[in-house]
């Protein structure tokens, strides 16, 4: 097998096994466990072959790694709790796997029939789409959106992909230690991008008018009072 089909296996397996797990956190049933996990690992390459034209049925074809995910949930779903609690204490670590493998596995689809920017985009949306999807059919906030540095490794290993800074099986290697390494270092150092939160500012604002109106109202009913008086 070539580099790209390691890096589909190791990818799908790593996203498969994290939606099951946050399958069995919500409580679903095995159904929901199976639907969840193939969604992690097969949503973020099927938002990607949508951006660059590739046949979304291409997905039917790929029976090696539908059965992968299988098999990764089936033994997901049966391992004992403290198995699973091991598995959640390392669970950056095999999302970094993750990211890592699928973001050079949609690099390497749209490198040398796409400008650079839709390379970019694809090793994006396959690092990060299957998880986005993930979370929202969990009913959490995508995780990808909120947490550490995350996309932005994605979007770096697209770019030195679709500029030819790695090319060759040892090179691509060391491109997938690297964001790995990079991923990890963002979640211990708790590396964040800038934000701006409007929520604690806004609330204030409605605070202050609805303050403003209470008062409003009683100065109306003080002089309806006096008006009395």
């Amino acid at each position: 097998m070539d580099i790209f089909t390691w890096f589909s296996i190791i990818g799908t397996i790593a996203f498969a096994v994290s939606g099951a797990i946050v399958a069995m956190e919500e409580e679903y049933d095995i159904l929901g466990v199976y639907v969840l996990g193939l969604v992690t690992a097969f949503g973020g390459g099927v938002i990607r072959n949508l951006l660059i034209d590739v046949p979304i049925t291409m997905l039917w074809s790929q029976g090696m790694l539908l059965k992968t995910a299988v098999v990764a949930m089936t033994i997901a779903f049966v391992l004992p709790v403290k198995w699973i609690k091991h598995w959640k204490r390392s669970e950056a670590f095999f999302d970094a796997i993750g990211l890592s493998a699928f973001a050079i596995q949609g690099a390497l689809y749209a490198t040398g029939k796409h400008p650079l920017s839709a390379v970019i985009v694809a090793a994006m949306l396959t690092g990060i789409g299957g998880g986005m999807i993930r979370d929202v059919l969990a009913g959490r906030k995508p995780l990808v959106l909120r947490d550490e540095i995350y996309a932005v490794w994605a979007m770096m290993a697209g770019a030195a992909i679709g500029l030819g800074w790695f090319e060759t099986t040892f090179e691509l290697l060391f491109l997938f230690v690297i964001v790995i390494v990079f991923r990890m270092l963002s979640v211990h150092y708790k590396w964040k991008l800038p934000r701006r939160s409007l929520k604690f500012v806004l609330a204030q604002s409605v605070h202050a008018e609805e303050l403003q109106e209470e008062r409003a109202a009683e100065t109306k009913e003080n002089k309806k009072k006096e008006g009395r008086v």
